[in-house]
């Protein structure tokens, strides 16, 4: 029952995260919503830590792991606050929904891990022809309040892609970590990042009102997004298989577009709607596809 509940709450975190990041740059600059919400997840964690004694390592291994760890939420964070400014969440989900696809083809050149499978080379190209028609409906649609700029897409991409390569890196790091310790040590080598960051694009602090959806948000990411949520995703991968966690890639996009048409006055146009089905086809296609290939192989035929 709690590894349902954890699971649940997963899907729910990672639903309403690129929802919460585009409010939280309502009224603050985007550099600053996320300075502010990973410190507080930096705080919270370590007050966890110290409350906890868990064990938080600081050797030479350990900060590389933090480090690649960083190269995914530092780099991947800033690109995506950087394009909330006019892209919605429910493409931003669905965007960062292409990492699993692109973090196998960084395997390929890295960690050297076979080419793709038919059924995964035929996931691609589902996938990125979904990306193509999503990019181009987006940028020409006249309905939207707040145009998609071409360049917005570009740092989304830059995010996702750093996010795939960062975890990647993971998997050259031989090393057993408690996922807050994870979290708590990736959070503190990437705030210089964040600090730096404000300080170039933005340098005014001022703090959003409480009672706004930028404040709401950014406690909210803070706590949950950034805090809760990677714990959580550590604790279902250490128990549930591949496959099940997986499906979270394939959900997640579809829960916050409807999350962001409902409560963000986001628009699902029909090119839309194509778009995000042969992504989430290809997704499907790439972590299944071999499964099902396999099952029409061996099935009985009359």
């Amino acid at each position: 029952m709690q590894l349902v509940a954890v699971y649940i709450a997963v899907l729910l975190i990672w639903s309403t995260t690129p929802l919460g990041i585009v409010w939280s740059s309502e009224s603050v600059s985007p550099s600053l919503a996320l300075l502010l919400r990973m410190s507080i997840a930096l705080v919270i964690g370590a007050v966890v830590i110290k409350l906890t004694s868990i064990e938080f390592p600081w050797h030479k291994k350990a900060l590389h792991f933090y480090g690649v760890s960083a190269v995914g939420v530092a780099g991947g964070m800033f690109f995506t606050y950087l394009a909330a400014r006019s892209m919605p969440s429910g493409i931003l989900s669905l965007l960062f929904g292409l990492a699993p696809l692109l973090s196998g083809l960084f395997a390929q050149k890295i960690l050297g891990e076979k080419s793709f499978s038919l059924s995964r080379k035929l996931a691609l190209i589902l996938a990125f022809s979904g990306l193509l028609i999503v990019c181009y409906d987006k940028l020409f649609e006249v309905q939207a309040a707040v145009p998609i700029r071409l360049i917005d897409f570009m740092f989304v991409l830059c995010a996702v892609s750093l996010f795939s390569l960062s975890g990647v890196l993971i998997k050259n790091v031989e090393l057993n970590l408690h996922p807050v310790a994870s979290t708590v040590g990736t959070l503190t080598v990437s705030m210089p990042i964040f600090i730096l960051s404000w300080l170039i694009f933005d340098g005014d602090f001022i703090m959003p009102s409480l009672g706004s959806r930028s404040g709401w948000s950014i406690i909210y990411l803070g706590v949950f997004g950034s805090l809760f949520g990677f714990v959580g995703y550590f604790y279902i991968l250490k128990r549930l298989s591949a496959s099940t966690v997986s499906l979270v890639t394939l959900i997640t996009p579809v829960l916050a577009m409807f999350l962001g048409s409902q409560l963000n006055g986001e628009v699902i146009t029909d090119n839309l709607m194509i778009g995000a089905t042969l992504i989430i086809l290809g997704l499907f296609l790439y972590f299944f596809g071999n499964k099902a290939v396999w099952i029409l192989a061996l099935s009985p035929r009359k």
